[in-house]
């Protein structure tokens, strides 16, 4: 608990206004709020702004994509909302959910998982990577899985759980226990993501 403290004490002004932010996105995506977009394209600009100035810059270049992922989150469940005649003291709300019947996913991991074998191997062989594969598999998850969200699949939610899990692991391992706290806070957001859309998706349905 002294570590995490340490931790959230030695953050700077604009990495705790980032991880507000970032927290909000989850909160407000998992109600279906638009302005998890707005969240999360700050959160991800100040996070990539962070990480390019202490040289992660892979870190830097993937919350970048977020970024895109951000704007086009917002057009996608903008446009989307527009056709399906919302109410308008409901204007905030995004697009209805879709569930993926199993063979989507399954065509998924057989594209995805052979590319994070690859990478994980090259970053295994190249780089002094701890976890090379762990950490190449939440990586490559993580891109496509923000692009579920972003056309709001139903399943994402059952994703971020597996992948905060295992980020849980890598940043625990690593005595990271202030990203191991927000993993830990991801992880359970996740789950009442999960829940709340389900809700959403059955009455879709009824």
């Amino acid at each position: 608990m002294s570590e995490i403290l340490t931790s959230v004490m030695s953050m700077s002004a604009w990495e705790a206004f980032a991880t507000v932010l970032a927290l909000a996105y989850v909160v407000l995506a998992a109600k279906g709020n638009m302005w998890c977009w707005p969240a999360a394209l700050v959160s991800t600009a100040i996070y990539s702004i962070i990480f390019f100035d202490v040289s992660l810059i892979m870190e830097s270049f993937l919350n970048i994509y977020y970024m895109a992922m951000a704007i086009f989150g917002w057009f996608s469940w903008f446009s989307a909302k527009r056709k399906i005649a919302i109410p308008e003291h409901q204007q905030h709300v995004a697009l209805p959910v879709v569930s993926w019947p199993v063979k989507n996913h399954l065509l998924g991991f057989v594209v995805l998982i052979p590319i994070a074998l690859a990478l994980g191997y090259w970053m295994d062989i190249n780089t002094q990577a701890d976890f090379a594969y762990l950490d190449t598999f939440t990586t490559v998850f993580a891109v496509y899985t923000t692009y579920l969200v972003a056309i709001r699949v139903l399943e994402n939610w059952l994703y971020w759980i597996v992948i905060n899990g295992i980020s849980i692991y890598l940043y625990f391992s690593k005595d990271l226990m202030y990203l191991t706290a927000l993993m830990l806070a991801y992880t359970v957001l996740a789950m009442w993501g999960y829940y709340t859309w389900s809700k959403q998706y059955q009455l879709q349905k009824r």
